[in-house]
């Protein structure tokens, strides 16, 4: 049977809306409830390939608390194994409060909490080695994960024939551009989105950011460009789609919905424009709902979708 792990942020998620506008200074306003739900890179992520009928485990840490309980329960539900999950006793669970306004983007509260404890080395070799594909959610914004602990573990991947998928989240005070550059050529598809590329390229235009990414020793890599769409870029071609109109309720977890595409899409052996298609139907699909991972849909919903629905998908030399 094909596993994939997915490691790195879990969170536990209150999703407070959506409101006309925000309450005023001593104002009480009355919304109709307050999900809380399992969310970060890992959980989305995994939650989502589950829900395409893929066995899925999850490595991250949470702390010894309820919002702990609400991740654990959440990924259960969906059949996802916790038993890499590690409840640290230093830290809270991760939580961030989810303002949603009509017309406006979403405003975040967090609390960074037991993220910050979570390292390689709480990613033991002998799962890793029974894997199919190595997801992880959320580099750079792991303050605990060394870089060439993380290059080990990725060369360790590729000795095992683990195909390695990593998404970062880079703050726009980081500095360790540098020290991501020597992972590329270790990393299968790498997937960050334009902002991201922009940090870590120093360019503005995506094709730019792919060609920068190629030179610089990248295998597959993904951009994602919101509401632009997507591009990608792979030995000396790329590929560039838009986006499925859909109606959105929610934008949170469209990007981990994408990702959670391009692996569906790799594991059933693809091509890139047919990959940039099922990706871009997940993503879309992820913002029918309020919530990261409710809205998604299951491979059957998905295939009927792509099937029903027109998304052109140029290429060009790179």
């Amino acid at each position: 049977m094909t596993k994939i792990g997915c490691a790195g942020v879990l969170v536990e998620d209150t999703f407070c809306g959506p409101m006309k506008e925000l309450p005023r200074e001593g104002q009480l306003l009355a919304i109709g409830a307050m999900p809380v739900k399992a969310g970060g890179c890992a959980a989305n992520v995994a939650i989502d390939l589950a829900k395409q009928g893929l066995a899925v485990d999850v490595v991250g840490c949470v702390g010894q608390d309820a919002s702990a309980e609400v991740i654990m329960a959440c990924l259960g539900e969906h059949g996802v194994g916790c038993a890499q999950v590690t409840r640290v006793e230093q830290y809270p669970t991760s939580k961030t409060m989810i303002l949603l306004v009509a017309g406006e983007d979403r405003r975040y509260v967090h609390v960074f909490g037991a993220n910050q404890a979570f390292t390689v080395r709480h990613i033991k070799r002998d799962w890793l080695k029974s894997l199919n594909v190595f997801y992880l959610g959320g580099l750079c914004a792991l303050p605990a994960i060394e870089m060439a602990e993380l290059q080990e573990l990725l060369k360790f991947c590729q000795g095992h024939e683990v195909t390695t998928v990593v998404d970062v989240v880079v703050p726009q005070s980081w500095t360790g551009v540098e020290a991501l550059k020597p992972l590329l050529p270790y990393i299968d598809y790498f997937l960050p989105n334009n902002d991201e590329a922009r940090l870590i390229t120093g360019r503005i235009d995506p094709l730019d950011q792919l060609r920068a990414f190629r030179a610089a020793g990248a295998n597959t890599v993904v951009i994602t460009q919101g509401k632009a769409g997507a591009m990608a870029a792979k030995g000396g071609a790329y590929w560039r789609c838009g986006v499925f109109p859909i109606t959105s309720v929610d934008p949170s977890g469209s990007g981990d919905a994408f990702s959670a595409g391009i692996i569906t899409g790799l594991l059933r052996g693809w091509d890139m424009p047919q990959i940039l298609r099922y990706a871009s139907a997940l993503g879309a699909s992820a913002t029918r709902a309020i919530g990261t991972t409710d809205g998604v849909f299951t491979a059957v919903e998905a295939d009927a979708f792509v099937a029903s629905s027109l998304l052109p998908v140029t290429s060009g030399a790179l």
